[in-house]
């Protein structure tokens, strides 16, 4: 070989290179700007608990004065106080985990898998399906998305299509970051919308606040579509070119993978026992399961959609279950398998409820609340309530554990400010589920399922949360209730 050969050859491979680095827009640039820190800096969701203790702690001694033996007996005094709700949460996550892995529902997900023709759709079509389920269930559709997002990914690599999986994680968080709070299964709505609620006994309001006011309303309902045309715009202009896309199997090994349905077939009726017949009775279970759907179904008929709270939506995703499953058998084993996918949620609760004890019991979350409501008035309300449960979901991600600490004095100061009571809850809801991308504690059964760590994804799912902001706060201020 000449030396002119030579440096041809060294010319063409140069041009070649420049043209497989391919030309990216702004806003893909951000995302992978911020993937790339994120990834290299982001602890996994249990030490990032820790360390917001940490960060509470120091805040309460900053800001109140509050010494260490003050700071470590509230965090003690508040360790165990969410457990009635963080059993009602963790239902709701278990029941819709069991919906979302029958074989029939997997059928729909194996149908939805095959629509999209390129990377850029399949990451639309999931995170339009997940805000879609999240507005029905944040647990359905958290799972559902989850569960999605894997298939996905497995059927993209298989037919040549290029998906950034991290990415596409994101889209299957959409629901629990951006729609849910507007949804059925909205925490501080159904919390309002029970007898006697905690708010009605301090005072603060003065009657039960129903699902019409907060789901079933025009405002939540144009919110709710304005949000899903603008998460799926920003999702589809975050999609990398396809040779920058992270496919499936550099995160997980899927070689392995089972087929996602009834993990336990029946045995054989002839070699079954009188006692495998009745745990597997389909009648048995039929009837208890029937009866319990008609039951839920009647409060509806008999109370209409006010009716709606956190315990009457876990009757019916455990009815709707059993209806699915039938036999006792299959929807105990389903059961069981979808509580260990919670396990990360039950480990964290109390680790959220102590910083809950710690901002109480120091008075910091009443100094971080007057300083925000304190600005707030009839015009920038919305906003100011959007601001302020983002701002305490990134301490405490439970929508009624911060509903319980900040709803009084909010609905307080919007009824002053002649603020409906259904806008002060869809404003406040948005606030929780939009730091959702931030506080990885919600994500935990998602990066269970589709094989992540925290670090993957959240770098793309902080770039959503940015690129969010400008159209959160533009639709609060203007959209009147």
């Amino acid at each position: 070989m000449t030396s002119a050969d030579g440096q041809s050859e060294q010319l063409t491979e140069g041009k070649t290179g420049e043209h497989d680095d391919p030309a990216m827009t702004p806003v893909q640039k951000m995302g992978e700007v911020i993937a790339d820190r994120v990834e290299r800096w982001m602890p996994n969701p249990f030490l990032f608990a820790i360390l917001l203790t940490y960060v509470a702690a120091i805040a309460a001694f900053i800001s109140e004065g509050s010494g260490p033996v003050e700071i470590a007996q509230s965090w003690y005094g508040g360790f165990w106080n969410l457990l009635q709700f963080s059993m009602q949460m963790v239902l709701i996550l278990v029941t819709a985990n069991v919906v979302a892995y029958h074989p029939k529902v997997r059928a729909g997900i194996l149908f939805l898998v095959k629509l999209p023709k390129n990377g850029r759709q399949a990451v639309v079509l999931v995170g339009v399906a997940s805000m879609l389920t999240g507005w029905v269930s944040w647990g359905l559709g958290l799972i559902f998305g989850a569960i999605l997002v894997r298939e996905m990914g497995k059927f993209a690599e298989t037919t040549g299509i290029k998906i950034h999986y991290p990415l596409l994680a994101v889209a299957g968080y959409m629901g629990m970051s951006l729609t849910w709070g507007w949804g059925l299964s909205s925490s501080a709505g159904l919390l309002q919308a029970s007898e006697n609620n905690a708010l009605m006994q301090l005072g603060f309001v003065d009657r039960v606040i129903p699902a019409t006011e907060w789901v079933f309303h025009p405002y939540p309902l144009t919110l709710t579509a304005l949000s899903i045309i603008y998460g799926s715009l920003i999702l589809y202009l975050l999609c990398p070119p396809a040779k920058n896309c992270r496919e499936i199997s550099c995160y997980v090994d899927v070689s392995s993978d089972k087929e996602i349905g009834m993990k336990e077939a029946l045995l054989d009726s002839s070699a079954q026992t009188l006692a495998d017949k009745i745990d597997n009775s389909l009648l048995l279970g039929g009837i208890i399961a029937v009866t319990g759907l008609l039951l839920f179904i009647s409060v509806f008929l008999t109370e209409g959609l006010g009716a709606l709270d956190l315990n009457v939506l876990n009757f019916g995703f455990f009815m709707i279950g059993m209806v699915l499953y039938l036999s006792p058998t299959k929807y105990q084993k389903e059961f069981y398998d979808a509580v260990m996918g919670s396990s990360g949620v039950i480990l964290l609760f109390p680790f959220y409820a102590g910083i809950i004890g710690i901002m109480t019991g120091t008075g910091l979350v009443d100094s971080m609340t007057e300083s925000l409501l304190s600005i707030a008035t009839v015009d920038n309300f919305p906003v100011i309530a959007w601001i302020t449960g983002g701002v305490l979901n990134l301490f405490v991600p439970s929508a009624g554990g911060e509903w319980a600490i900040i709803g009084g004095p909010m609905m307080e100061v919007g009824a002053e400010l002649g603020i409906p009571y259904g806008q002060i809850i869809d404003s406040y809801a948005v606030g929780d589920a939009h730091t959702n991308l931030l506080n990885p504690f919600w994500a935990i059964p998602l990066l269970a399922i589709s094989g992540l760590r925290a670090r993957d994804m959240f770098g793309y799912a902080i770039t959503v949360m940015i690129l969010l902001v400008p159209f959160i706060a533009i639709v609060l201020y203007l959209l009147p209730y």
